[in-house]
């Protein structure tokens, strides 16, 4: 969707809020109800006329443009390049995942050795990147989805394959709130993508929870790796000794 369709989705979806019909905003731009319905259909309108626009809906245009920016879709997958600058500043990187996780600037700097300087130049690389939009008081919006995931063979993918699996799975996972399951079997085709489903909603479980315990004191919370994975595979050790497929 286009910023002008987004634009002219935010406006009706005002009106609808403000009890007003396009006659009322019709009378209130001094033009006939067919005049509006046609520049909303076509969504030609100039500074000066969302001006009048935000007078009659008794809001300011900075209002409207920050409901506009909200609305706009976000971002499930970065372009290669954004991943490359991404993975390319190892501070950078640890930006982002704090972004995505919801941290604030104040978090971040009391958990990691960053200067107040060099988290706000992060942060502003990751607005330039578009991962986040960058606002007053150094706060951000998110923008990238619920369902938002690192490209599968990428380049920030690919530094957690060679920087990260080995370490993350060195542990006993025997600690406090640890576990390390392996379930092997075979299911039926169609069920795979439920068993996905009912496994993206652990995960956003998981980053819903982290949210709301926030507010907790530091003593009371331990950072914990949430690792989902499923796919079709059989260790390298067995490859050689599964028969051959018929049919």
């Amino acid at each position: 969707m286009s910023s002008t369709q987004t634009l002219v989705q935010v406006i009706k979806s005002e009106l609808k809020s403000a009890g007003l019909t396009y006659a009322d905003l019709a009378q209130g731009l001094n033009l006939a109800e067919s005049s509006v319905k046609r520049m909303l259909a076509r969504g030609d309108m100039p500074l000066s006329r969302i001006d009048e626009i935000c007078r009659v809906l008794k809001t300011d245009f900075a209002d409207l443009a920050r409901k506009v920016a909200d609305a706009q879709p976000l971002r499930r997958e970065l372009t290669l390049e954004q991943e490359r600058a991404v993975v390319s500043d190892r501070k950078l990187l640890l930006m982002a995942i704090c972004c995505m996780s919801q941290w604030t600037l104040e978090q971040v700097l009391g958990s990691y050795r960053l200067t107040e300087a060099e988290a706000i130049r992060h942060l502003a690389h990751l607005d330039r990147l578009g991962i986040i939009e960058l606002r007053p008081m150094n706060r951000y919006r998110l923008m990238v989805a619920k369902a938002f995931r690192w490209r599968p063979h990428g380049p920030v993918m690919t530094f957690f394959r060679d920087e990260v699996v080995g370490d993350y799975y060195s542990g006993g996972f025997d600690g406090e709130g640890e576990m390390l399951t392996l379930v092997h079997g075979q299911i039926g085709r169609s069920l795979a993508q439920l068993f996905n489903e009912r496994l993206q909603r652990v995960a956003q479980d998981f980053a819903q929870q982290h949210l709301a315990d926030q507010k907790l004191p530091a003593d009371q919370k331990r950072p914990y790796t949430l690792v989902i994975g499923m796919r079709s595979w059989l260790f390298a050790a067995f490859r050689d000794l599964k028969r051959p497929e018929h049919g």
